[in-house]
């Protein structure tokens, strides 16, 4: 089996061992256009779904069998990485390839060649690219610059989901890994119940954390300012251009493509924050986020393939680095597999429990008082996980966390 440890042997000076491997980032846009060449060469019709068969099943497999990374970026090597416009480019370039295989498939869901249920695996693949074209939107969405903000608004119009550039970065992050924000599973919630909530929530948040910001810059709603009206219209443009030049046929697998897209991105929120919960202040405000409020996992290929979304303990912590200057962290709650594993367990809610509540658990000394529990399973939860030294009044510090700064990572 080939290891981590052997794969960057006599790398480990070099400000980014994984450097020549960001290319494979562009691995789930390519896969959107492949289909119809594979299909034609080889004539297995299994190829329109090639995308949930490499997402679900080749990758958890490759995960395995390649180990974690092992790997992390040094502090005097942050501002040369940060700097560095090929990772920048990786991002960039996301975009172009996932349109073009967007454009492909509309031409392929007009004709008659494919069966219907040919055209929705072809809209299966593209959903599952959409939702891979959203964490791409993520990494843009985080930067300052005004070029990758209307880039990440661009790279949300495949699924429809403009509203997303708003609210993970004003609502989320702030509200992460508490009971207030929709985006923070909970424990004992089963990603079926998640993600109609969070789904609502989101929508619900994003409209009004946008009206709040144009209220206090003196705008109104109907502005061109407004960040979601924007994302909006370039669902709009690109909808109504692939309509009118496809025609109407299209519009049922547009509109698939663009829910299984948001739903892929919501899976992966029911992950990343599973029954975790920030510690309270004295003052009643929630602590500052840090590592331990986030699921980690430093699975070498998909952190490659996801712009290193799994290093998301580093990511809370420390919003504002680039992808490839995240770090992971032991401080961190660890997952037992990468992403692409652990939303295959996510859909079979028994098998997860399995899995996940016992770390939830061990995450908090077994103490499940500490943990974010879903309101109705809370009583059963309580009585089955009945928290260690009960009688005991716990004292508040007993949640202090580590602390969160790069100088003890």
């Amino acid at each position: 089996m080939t290891t981590t440890r052997s794969l960057f042997r006599g790398n480990r000076d070099k400000p980014d061992p994984k450097r020549p491997l960001w290319v494979l980032s562009l691995l789930a846009p390519a896969f959107g256009l492949l289909p119809s060449q594979l299909v034609l060469h080889t004539g297995a019709a299994v190829f329109w779904w090639i995308e949930p068969i490499i997402i679900l099943i080749v990758i958890p497999l490759l995960d395995w069998m390649i180990g974690e990374d092992g790997t992390n970026p040094r502090e005097e090597d942050y501002e040369s990485l940060s700097n560095d416009r090929y990772y920048r480019w990786c991002t960039y370039l996301f975009l172009p390839v996932q349109f073009v295989a967007l454009l492909i498939a509309a031409f392929l869901w007009a004709g008659a060649e494919l069966t219907v249920f040919d055209k929705l695996g072809l809209a299966v693949t593209m959903g599952f690219m959409s939702g891979i074209g959203i964490n791409a939107a993520h990494e843009l969405g985080h930067r300052v610059e005004r070029l990758e903000r209307w880039l990440a608004k661009i790279a949300l119009a495949p699924s429809a989901y403009g509203h997303f550039y708003v609210e993970h970065n004003r609502g989320h992050h702030t509200r992460v890994a508490t009971p207030e924000d929709p985006a923070s599973a909970r424990l004992g919630e089963s990603l079926w119940a998640f993600l109609p909530r969070t789904v609502v929530g989101g929508f619900r948040s994003a409209l009004q954390l946008e009206q709040e910001r144009l209220r206090r810059k003196g705008s109104r709603w109907w502005s061109s300012q407004n960040n979601i009206l924007q994302a909006w219209a370039m669902t709009l443009v690109l909808f109504g251009v692939l309509l009118a030049v496809f025609g109407w046929a299209i519009l049922p697998y547009l509109l698939v493509q663009a829910v299984i897209g948001a739903a892929l991105l919501e899976t992966v929120n029911y992950v990343e924050h599973y029954g975790l919960l920030r510690r309270r202040l004295p003052n009643g405000r929630w602590a500052r986020c840090s590592p331990a409020d986030s699921w980690n996992s430093d699975r070498l290929l998909t952190n490659v393939v996801l712009f290193h979304l799994q290093r998301h303990s580093d990511h809370h912590a420390n919003p504002g680095r680039r992808y490839q200057t995240l770090r992971s962290s032991q401080d961190a709650p660890q997952l037992p597999a990468g992403y692409a594993t652990m939303i295959v367990l996510a859909a079979v809610p028994p098998l997860w429990r399995r899995v996940m509540d016992p770390r939830v658990l061990a995450h908090y000394d077994g103490d499940v008082t500490r943990a974010n529990i879903a309101p109705r399973k809370r009583d059963r939860l309580l009585a089955a996980y009945k928290p260690p030294d009960a009688a005991r009044p716990r004292d508040p510090d007993d949640d202090f966390r580590s602390d969160p700064s790069p100088s003890r990572w």
